[in-house]
Order: structure tokens, then C-alpha cells, then sequence
């Protein structure tokens, strides 16, 4: 056999490289070419060494070398949430969010420098009317590292005066008709930050939640490229090695010990059973990728919840808050929630399942003509869509009943959708302005850790300048950065949101059991009761009696 190597038959494009490292089993595809032959490109005493690697990998390789730096930031972010988390608990057990209250006062503070931002903008875009080359569309000139060539179009500053007046707009509304459901989101707010005061460990929880997607990535990602390991595949596989060093197959000793046993050459591509059943064996395995890291995200759910619940239920806080909350919460959802988190997790993947069939058939008829098929296929998208968030908000208050009451996933699940919908303004209002307030934390936070980065990465920090790496371009590495942030930010406060969703529930749930007299005195702390329950000064408390 003649082997012909041509520059022609390089596969440098890298979809196809990690398309073909997936399906056929050999992580080293995502980086190194191979040619027609399945021998790699740009590998020493190989007949392909003088072939040069194209620019993707030689990208990919500049990458990994940055990531030393991407940690370093990554590092800081922990620091700098978990360190203003430790500090701000100083004194007697006084707690409040320095990223809520940054965030609160970031709310307010953008109704005053959006308007100079709008009239700077409309400044900017009136004074660049008539000079030449400034009426060109951002379009037009495409892509450019240079930002400074957008400041000089009038189109990019009346997009920043649009994006401002809507922004701006959005806010004024949210001052005028929910200033009340503000201050009862901030107060829940507050008392959830007294409640991770009391329970500092909830804090360290995104760490290990971070540990077991890790370990479930790691798995997906070596079943998926190493599949041959697996011990079925490696049954079908046992003698291709020795297939390969020995012609001879039916004169060795191994026909006498295994009457029946054959040897099949699988060439490059394969023809083998495991060849034909491999794209079965794949969704197989993204199918259980996905049980696993919902099933992750429920248990972190569920024991967070378990803990909140601890501290909102104790009659006197903190005396009796039990001794380790999210150790013994994290153990009974081990021991007896497992299945009823399985359960949930299942649901949810099955929807996660069908989406990723619909985003495939979606890309394969892209080019289809048929108008029905087309609106029927979005109809069917958008519909999953809407399925997965519904399911996604039905577990997680499932989950919070399940560490509260320890019944299964379809009383829980029923209980706590039911309960929502005798709450449904509060709800409604609540939930998004919580959610509001956390997300300008997480802008805060890896905006933050953005800017540092540039100053860092473009030598303008004169203390470590000469430890800056130098590079060519820095986008690439900042971005990275500020999205990495942004993912530990957004670790961190979860816990927050899942703590003010758990005590959410559990004063619904209070006011339904209790009435606030003597023998059934309410359980929410006083400041809590004096937002939420205006018209009941005589009311008892577990915590004031």
C-alpha cells in the first residue's frame, strides 16, 4: 500500500477536528491534524513532521499558556467575594451583603448618571454631524481591535443614547410602581445575609459544588473521547492490537483458548459494531452527563435549603440554630432524599434531551424550504423552552420542601407549586427584583475584576509591571477573565438567591401554620414581620416572646 500524503488532505479546520476526536475516540484530534490516513500532522519521526500546524492550534497552545494568568484573576474573584463576605461579618453576628448594598446603591445611582450618559451621547452625536467619514455604519466597517475607530460614528453613539433612554426608562418605571416590593426584596435580602451569618459554611458550599460538576465534566469528557475504554468496547477491541503485530492470527495460541474467536481489522472510520452503534453509544453518554449535573445542582439545592430552613424555623435565633446545619442538611438529602432529587433531575433532563434534538434538526434543515416545517420546529423550541424554566422553578421550590417536610418529589413538588400560586403577586414581584438586585452584584463584581484585568494586561499597573506577560493580543485573555468572574460571582450568590427563596417559602408557609397569637406565634424576625405584616403590631414572635 502506497501512502500519499498531500497538503490538500490536512483537516486544519478544528470543528471537524473535535468533531472527529469525539467520534472517533482520541482527544489528541482536537489539537494536531491528521491527514487522510489518520496519522498526525507536525509530529516528530512521523512521515507527516515537515507538514506546519495551522493557526488553530498554534492558537489553542498560546491559550493554554495564558491560563496560568486566567487562574491568577479567578483566584483574586474568590478572594475578593469570600474576603468582603468574612469582613462585613465583623461585630456581633451584623450582617448585610456588601454586594447588595453595592448593587442597591448602583440601582439608585444609575438614575442620576444615565442622564448626563444621554445628554453626553446626544453631545457626542450632534457634534460629529457633518464631518466626513463619521455617517458610516458600524457594518460597514466590521470587526476592528481599534474600539476608538467606533467612537468616531455617529451611529455608535446614538445606539449608547437608545441603549441609556430605554435603561433609564426601565428604571424610573421600577422606582414608581414597585418602591413597596422593593424594600420588602431588600429586606429579604437582609435577613438572608444575617442568615449566612449564622451559618458561615453555606459560603464554602460553591466550592464543592464546583468539585462534583468538575468530576462530572471530567467523566463525560473522557468517556467521550476515549470510548474504546469502556469495557464493552474494549471486549469488541481485545485483539486488535494483536491483530496488528500478528498477521498470523489463526497460528497463535489464542484460537485454542478462545474457540470462536476471530481478528477484524478496523481501518480509519470503522466498520465494527461499535462503529455503527456509536452515535447510541454518545447521547447515551450526554444523556447521563446531563442526570449529573442537574443531579449535582438539586443535592446543592436541597442542603442549602435544609440550612436556611434550620435557622428560619429556630425559635430563638441563633441559640437554636442546630450545630452544623449544612453538614446535617447535606447528609439527609444523601441518605433519604436521593431518589426524590434523582427523580427531579431525571425530568429535567429529559427536557434538556428533546431541546438538544430540536436545536439538531433545526440545524439540519436550515436550508429547508418548507415555511410549516420551519414555524413548527421554532413552535416546538420555544415550547421546551418555556417547559425547562417551568420545571427548573417547580424543582427548585420542591427541592426547599423536601428539606423542610422530607416527603417525596410529588408531594413536595405539589405543595410547594400550590403554595406559590396563593402567594402569586409576592411571587411574581419578588422574585425578579431579587433576581435583579444579585445580577447587578455579578455585573459589579466581574466588572471589577474586568477593569483590573485590562490595567493588568495592557502594563498599566506601574507595581507589577514587569510581571505582566506580554501579548499581542489581549481581548481574548480579558474576556475570559471577566466571563470566569462573572461565573464565580455568580456561584457565590446563588447561595444568597437560594437563601432568600427558602426563607420566601418558609414565611409563606409560616403565615398559612401560624397566626401570630400566643399559642401560634409567627417565626420571622421582627423586621422581617414589620415589612411583610404592617397591620399586625400586636403579633407574637417566636424570637421577641
Amino acid at each position: 500500500m502506497v501512502t500519499r500524503v498531500k497538503s490538500h488532505a490536512v483537516q486544519t479546520n478544528s470543528c471537524c477536528a473535535v468533531f472527529s476526536a469525539w467520534i472517533h475516540g482520541d482527544p489528541r484530534k482536537v489539537i494536531y491534524p491528521t491527514d487522510s490516513h489518520g496519522q498526525f500532522c507536525g509530529h516528530k519521526d512521523t512521515p507527516n513532521a515537515y507538514l506546519p500546524l495551522p493557526v488553530a492550534t498554534v492558537f489553542l497552545v498560546h491559550m493554554l499558556e495564558m491560563l496560568p494568568t486566567c487562574f491568577t484573576f479567578y483566584f483574586l474573584t474568590y478572594l475578593a467575594v469570600s474576603s468582603s463576605v468574612v469582613m462585613a461579618n465583623c461585630g456581633r453576628f451584623r450582617f448585610v451583603l456588601p454586594c447588595c448594598i453595592l448593587s442597591c446603591l448602583l440601582f439608585f445611582l444609575s438614575v442620576s448618571l444615565c442622564l448626563p450618559g444621554i445628554w453626553h451621547c446626544y453631545w457626542e452625536y450632534s457634534s460629529l454631524s457633518g464631518k466626513p467619514g463619521t455617517n458610516i455604519t458600524i457594518s460597514d466597517i466590521g470587526f476592528h481591535t481599534d474600539l476608538s475607530i467606533f467612537l468616531q460614528l455617529r451611529q455608535t453613539w446614538l445606539i449608547f443614547m437608545i441603549c441609556l433612554s430605554v435603561i433609564e426608562a426601565i428604571i424610573v418605571v421600577i422606582l414608581i410602581f414597585l418602591r413597596t416590593r422593593l424594600r420588602i426584596a431588600i429586606a429579604l435580602l437582609k435577613e438572608g445575609s444575617r442568615a449566612i451569618s449564622y451559618i458561615m459554611s453555606t459560603l464554602l458550599y460553591p466550592i464543592i459544588t464546583f468539585l462534583l460538576l468538575a468530576i462530572c465534566i471530567a467523566y463525560w469528557v473522557v468517556t467521550a473521547l476515549y470510548p474504546s475504554n469502556c469495557w464493552f468496547i474494549a471486549e469488541l477491541f481485545s485483539f486488535k492490537e494483536f491483530c496488528c503485530i500478528h498477521p498470523t492470527f489463526s497460528q497463535t495460541n489464542i484460537t485454542k483458548v478462545c474457540p470462536g474467536s476471530q481478528c477484524m481489522f478496523a481501518f480509519y472510520g470503522g466498520e465494527s459494531v461499535y462503529h455503527r452503534n456509536i452515535l447510541v453509544l454518545h447521547v447515551c453518554n450526554l444523556f447521563v452527563f446531563l442526570w449529573l449535573v442537574n443531579f449535582t445542582m438539586a443535592l446543592g439545592q436541597c442542603a442549602l435549603a435544609g440550612a436556611f430552613a434550620s435557622y428560619y424555623w429556630a425559635l430563638k435565633k441563633p441559640n437554636d440554630i442546630p450545630a452544623c446545619p449544612l453538614y446535617s442538611s447535606f447528609s439527609r438529602a444523601i441518605r433519604y432524599h436521593t431518589g426524590s432529587l434523582a427523580f427531579g433531575s431525571l425530568i429535567l433532563s429529559v427536557v434538556q434531551m428533546i431541546r438538544i434534538v430540536l436545536e439538531y434538526l433545526d440545524h439540519k434543515l436550515k436550508g429547508s424550504q418548507n415555511a410549516c416545517t420551519r414555524f413548527m420546529l421554532c413552535c416546538l423550541k420555544c415550547c421546551f423552552w418555556c417547559l425547562e424554566h417551568v420545571i427548573r422553578f417547580i424543582n427548585r421550590n420542591a427541592y426547599i420542601m423536601i428539606a423542610i417536610y422530607g416527603k417525596n418529589f410529588c408531594t413536595s413538588s405539589n405543595d410547594a407549586f400550590f403554595l406559590l400560586m396563593r402567594n402569586v403577586i409576592r411571587v411574581a414581584v419578588l422574585d425578579k427584583v431579587t433576581d435583579f438586585l444579585l445580577f447587578l452584584g455579578k455585573l459589579l463584581i466581574s466588572g471589577s475584576v474586568g477593569v483590573l484585568a485590562f490595567f493588568f494586561f495592557t502594563h498599566k499597573i506601574p507595581v507589577i509591571q514587569q510581571e505582566t506577560p506580554s501579548l499581542n493580543y489581549c481581548w481574548v485573555p480579558l474576556l475570559t477573565v471577566i466571563f470566569g468572574s462573572y461565573m464565580i460571582a455568580h456561584g457565590f450568590l446563588n447561595v444568597y438567591a437560594m437563601c432568600v427563596d427558602t426563607l420566601f417559602l418558609c414565611f409563606c408557609e409560616d403565615l398559612e401554620r401560624n397566626d401570630g397569637s400566643s399559642s401560634r406565634p409567627y417565626y420571622m424576625s421582627p423586621g422581617l414581620h414589620k415589612i411583610l405584616r404592617k397591620g399586625e403590631e400586636g403579633a407574637k414572635l417566636c424570637t421577641a416572646s
